[in-house]
């Protein structure tokens, strides 16, 4: 048995209370898209472990990328040694990711990424003798992780973050994309950030946003035209662009990497959560060869170094993972989800409890027009068979790739009884 009462009183679970703690559901297996409760309930998963298992669970060949290397070695240290799964995963990344970004930094979850794509960025400039260039510029509602630096550069106001907004290195924040995607975003909508670039170019390292889906913060899909202009004033104003890609890159939003509905290159790249299906914890920050030979130059080094970066068994199966996508139809099946996605979700814009209904992708928001009671929203869902776990006044999936149209059906059936449900929220 699963001790829940010590679960209880001692392990403390994302984003919730030690004193009025939410309820937790016993895990003890996966397979495929389903989690098999303790109590014999099987869940169809939603939520992919947040973005990340896009193969679905004990897939046979990375089960048996993580056996083969655990023969080899688990770990070794990346600090004048090297293995062949890092390198093996480097030429993977440099070959699927825009053109242009050719060194890569390893390391170990999402929210160190874009520390280190920050601390890049902000040396890039030191390096060139411009120490005045040391704020960055981004966009309201985002998030890009829990750390430090990155929840500078998180939303201050209506983010997770505000509590520390007293201690965190202050950045410069512009409106939120409006137009939404597939629609052509008028030149006025960026007039706020032209205009702080224009004033503030002398001291902004970076712009660093979220590239066509605001994850977290606001599970929005925005112009692709709109990334496209905010490339271009990066460029006329001298000051580079960091992609956070680690909820969108491997597939998510139809492309293989959210960039590609733009058709730019960032100066810094942000991976993770998918990168190794979900199986263990890495990211990977990829930059230019400019950025890498300005802090290169005459025996410059980079100031990061995780104990964990470029663990062997990590990168292994993060190969492994992205050779099984790549020899999928992984578009196709993006594209059968998504249609789905708009036809089962679309009735929930009925309730009048629904404020808007949002698809792109292997993604689909329905959001409310109150917040979500989280613990009645996940008994509620269980009930019906089904892991979806809402949060604000989001309802939301991103199932596995590999999920079958009745198992979807389950989970758009849910969200839309959930709509019609008062006594749920």
């Amino acid at each position: 048995m699963i001790d829940l009462d010590f679960d209880r009183q001692h392990l403390w679970h994302p984003y919730t209370s030690m004193q009025e703690p939410l309820p937790v559901y016993p895990v003890i297996g996966a397979s495929g898209v389903r989690l098999e409760l303790e109590n014999g309930t099987t869940l169809i998963d939603g939520m992919a472990s947040w973005w990340s298992a896009i193969h679905g669970y004990r897939q046979p060949v990375l089960d048996a990328a993580v056996t083969a290397q655990l023969g080899l070695m688990s770990h070794v240290m990346f600090g004048g040694l090297t293995h062949a799964p890092a390198i093996e995963l480097g030429k993977l990344l440099v070959e699927l990711t825009p053109n242009g970004l050719d060194k890569i930094f390893l390391c170990d979850s999402g929210s160190v990424s874009v520390e280190v794509a920050i601390k890049l960025a902000l040396q890039y400039w030191i390096s060139l003798g411009q120490h005045s260039k040391s704020k960055l510029l981004t966009i309201r509602k985002g998030y890009h992780g829990d750390t430090f630096a990155a929840m500078a550069v998180s939303d201050p106001t209506t983010g997770m973050h505000h509590l520390f907004n007293a201690v965190l290195q202050p950045h410069l924040f512009v409106t939120e994309p409006q137009t939404p995607f597939g629609e052509i975003c008028p030149a006025s909508e960026l007039d706020e950030m032209r205009n702080v670039l224009a004033a503030q170019h002398q001291v902004l390292a970076a712009v660093i946003l979220e590239p066509i889906v605001q994850g977290a913060g606001r599970m929005y899909f925005y112009a692709a035209d709109y990334l496209r202009q905010v490339r271009q004033l990066c460029d006329e104003y001298g000051v580079l662009l960091i992609a956070d890609e680690i909820a969108t890159g491997f597939g998510r939003s139809g492309k293989m990497f959210a960039c590609e509905h733009a058709g730019i290159t960032p100066d810094i790249l942000c991976l993770g959560k998918a990168l190794t299906g979900g199986y263990m914890t890495l990211a990977a920050t990829l930059c230019t060869s400019d950025i890498s030979t300005a802090i290169s130059h005459a025996g410059g080094v980079f100031m990061h170094g995780p104990t964990f970066m470029a663990n062997p068994l990590a990168c292994a199966v993060a190969v492994a993972s992205i050779n099984l996508l790549l020899a999928s139809p992984w578009q196709q099946r993006i594209a059968a989800i998504e249609a789905q996605l708009w036809h089962e979700l679309g009735p929930c814009r009925d309730s009048t409890q629904v404020k808007d209904v949002r698809v792109l992708g292997a993604m689909g928001v329905v959001e409310m027009r109150t917040p979500v009671n989280m613990a009645q929203a996940q008994q509620f869902f269980v009930k019906r068979g089904v892991w979806i776990r809402p949060f604000g006044t989001l309802v939301y999936v991103m199932p596995p790739y590999i999920i079958k149209s009745d198992e979807l059906s389950q989970l758009t059936a849910a969200i839309l009884e959930f709509t019609q449900a008062p006594s749920a929220r």
